[in-house]
């Protein structure tokens, strides 16, 4: 099942992707659920996937505006340098023995089809084309063997970096990961009964059509039953002097044969 939170008619709502358009979850659920969010946490579903299965769309996607698929979750954690070869960006040799994390709020992000903008503190806005997977029950201390049933599904992720801003500060690169609608995410959540999960996953990114980056996830070096945004591949090309950073018009396309195209375009902020 593809999960989607999305604008329609004026209106924030919730439901599933079928075809080519959407079944509302609000007109169908909202007397016991107000958000995707809710949804999940009730565990149920299963439950959802059995009541919409054969039912016609109740908006086409051209009708609906994308939102990130969660638009409020508890947490947004994020792994730093998690492809092998990204330690020879940083002239790096070894192997981390823990995932470097990040935190990430939710309102850094913006969904698919929506402008990411640049902010007017930085011409120097990144792009990161990542997977994301969705955590959908609680645990604690929970084994690795069974990290995978905790896990609801899968999403593409631009983790959009302003670079200048990661060097702020002494011990984290928080600062430079946080600026309003400067990520993305989506389209969908591609729940993991959908996903082959032995079968490393292809990512590709484009930015003005060009590919950017290209790899696929048993180049990283913590898994999903590790992480949760998984990180970054490296750039396909040689680094440029001076950099090429985003800037407005440029289009980002990050791709996932599971998972879809997650499309943006760039735009400066408003002073």
């Amino acid at each position: 099942m593809h999960l989607a939170s999305y604008i329609a008619n004026g209106r924030a709502s919730f439901g599933a992707v079928v075809g080519g358009g959407v079944v509302d979850f609000r007109v169908r659920f909202g007397a016991r659920f107000a958000t995707l969010v809710d949804l999940i946490r009730a565990d149920v579903i299963d439950e959802v996937r059995a009541a919409v299965a054969g039912m016609r769309p109740d908006f086409p996607l051209s009708a609906i505006e994308l939102l990130p698929p969660l638009l409020a979750p508890e947490k947004i954690l994020c792994i730093g340098i998690n492809y092998a070869n990204r330690n020879a960006d940083f002239n790096d040799p070894d192997t981390p023995k823990y995932p470097s994390m990040f935190y990430r709020h939710p309102g850094s992000f913006v969904g698919a089809g929506q402008a990411l903008v640049r902010p007017n503190v930085s011409v120097q806005l990144d792009y990161e084309g990542e997977i994301a997977m969705v955590i959908g029950r609680e645990g604690r201390h929970v084994p690795k063997e069974r990290a995978h049933d905790h896990i609801l599904g899968y999403t593409l992720c631009n983790d959009g970096t302003v670079r200048d801003w990661l060097r702020h500060g002494k011990f984290n690169v928080t600062q430079g990961k946080n600026f309003d609608r400067s990520g993305s995410m989506g389209p969908f959540i591609v729940t993991a009964d959908e996903i082959d999960s032995g079968k490393p996953m292809h990512i590709t990114v484009k930015v003005n059509g060009e590919i950017t980056q290209d790899d696929n996830t048993a180049s990283m070096i913590f898994s999903f039953a590790d992480i949760i945004v998984a990180g970054t591949p490296i750039k396909l090309a040689p680094r440029s002097d001076p950099p090429h950073w985003l800037k407005a018009g440029d289009i980002v396309e990050i791709s996932s044969p599971e998972l879809g195209t997650l499309r943006n375009t760039v735009v400066d902020e408003i002073r």
